[in-house]
């Protein structure tokens, strides 16, 4: 990696950071603060959070296109503007229709952001440095959530309407920031993906291009349940099953939440060590067994009613297996995405692939909901157990599609830097370096 090319990426990841750092103060309080604060119920709340998801859906299909024919720094650019125009919105709205309107502007803005500081960090890396920025950007996401919840925690005051309007307000500030940080970087003229797809069409036909990609549809599928399976059931039939089944208070579970964070802080780069060099796709299969044993946990938690402690330690067990399976993905699959993609369709790909998570993050929270609300835990579990197999089954079969440099680009590198003359070697050394 070229000296231009690591002070741009230091420069991305730090806005990012801000950025998290400004989603955590309010992300935990969005429900109270519509419902209760502003006072428009529960059911406007709903909608909000709702209406994050639809405009992510409304967006992401056309996005990938934008930024491979404009680039991705001008996107990110517009897409933090309107996240801060969104933010500031929720603040001050007091009606229905403009907080939803708030929310379309936020959650659309968020969406764009994604996928282009996604090509942004293609762009700065390389195939031997990819896996650890990626991993950085995760780790920062979280760290920044985290920190920012906690924080956001001491301002706020439910009796209060001026303190959430501090707490957007800040988030405001803090997407204006990674706006100006991203401005200021320097791209490349070219994006710097390596080993791409053989024959791949690179002509902007973008959506017929990915379909006929068989393993990048392969990975969409993956992509599907592993999220699905995850994240999609957090806010949703995981949190119903704690505390009805298990029987832990919201203060425990606030708990099991924080163990999550602070499993993907402190295991990131110890977990980076381990999966470098090694196949992507058995990594990946790994991931879905380790959540299969803790789906396991979860169910084992609501077995044991009588011994209280047992049941809460399971669950924290639960949270804490999913934030080590999260930590194995991120410098795993977002480079998987980027190596798969032609070069001019990096944008593309990681549109489509952010598009998967919003859908994964639409139907998975309402699948648990209906499950836990009619008190079915027992196939919910087992639906999830299946779920976290399946993507064990299904990245091996991924895998088998994938060509070595695809799968583990690390140790393909080695290997031919080993069979490299001398000066090849010298040269490859210095642009990785």
């Amino acid at each position: 990696m070229t000296t231009a090319m690591g002070a741009a990426l230091r420069r991305i990841q730090l806005g990012n950071a801000l950025s998290a750092f400004g989603n955590g103060f309010t992300v935990p309080f969005l429900f109270v603060y519509v419902a209760q604060v502003r006072g428009l119920g529960a059911g406007t709340a709903g909608i909000v959070l709702a209406t994050f998801a639809v405009a992510a859906l409304l967006v992401l299909p056309f996005i990938g296109r934008v930024i491979d024919r404009r680039g991705p720094l001008p996107v990110a650019v517009a897409g933090t503007v309107s996240a801060a125009a969104g933010s500031l919105g929720l603040g001050l709205a007091s009606s229905e229709p403009l907080v939803v309107a708030a929310a379309a502007a936020l959650g659309a803005g968020m969406a764009v952001i994604q996928p282009s500081l996604a090509t942004m960090i293609v762009w700065c890396s390389t195939t031997a440095t990819r896996s650890r920025a990626f991993a950085m950007q995760f780790f920062l996401n979280n760290l920044g959530l985290g920190v920012g919840g906690l924080l956001g925690g001491q301002l706020v005051d439910t009796s209060e309407p001026s303190s959430f309007v501090r707490l957007f307000a800040i988030e405001a500030v803090m997407f204006l920031v990674l706006g100006a940080a991203v401005a200021t970087v320097r791209l490349p003229r070219a994006p710097k993906v390596e080993d791409a797809v053989p024959g791949a069409a690179s002509d902007g036909r973008g959506w017929r291009t990915l379909l006929g990609d068989r393993a990048m549809v392969q990975l969409c599928v993956l992509g599907f349940v592993m999220f699905f399976a995850c994240y999609g059931q957090f806010e949703s039939g995981l949190s119903a099953f704690a505390v009805e089944v298990t029987k832990i208070s919201p203060a425990t579970l606030g708990v099991a939440l924080a163990a999550n964070t602070m499993t993907i802080v402190a295991a990131q780069f110890l977990v980076l060590r381990l999966v470098e060099g090694r196949r992507r796709s058995r990594v990946i299969a790994l991931v879905g067994l380790i959540w299969a044993v803790a789906w396991v946990a979860a169910g084992l938690s609501g077995l044991v009613p009588g011994a209280h402690g047992v049941a809460t330690a399971l669950l924290i067990s639960t949270y804490a297996l999913f934030g080590l399976g999260e930590s194995m993905l991120a410098p795993t699959v977002a480079p998987l995405v980027a190596d798969l993609a032609p070069p001019r369709l990096v944008g593309q790909y990681n549109s489509a692939f952010a598009l998967v998570k919003q859908l994964a993050l639409a139907v998975g929270p309402a699948a648990g909901g209906l499950l836990a609300g009619a008190g079915l835990y027992v196939p919910y579990i087992g639906l999830l157990i299946v779920c976290s197999l399946g993507i064990a089954g299904l990245a091996l079969r991924l895998g088998r599609r994938l060509t070595s440099a695809q799968d583990n680009p690390v140790r393909t590198r080695v290997v031919r830097t080993g069979n490299a003359t001398p000066a090849e070697v010298g040269e490859r050394v210095t642009v990785a370096a």
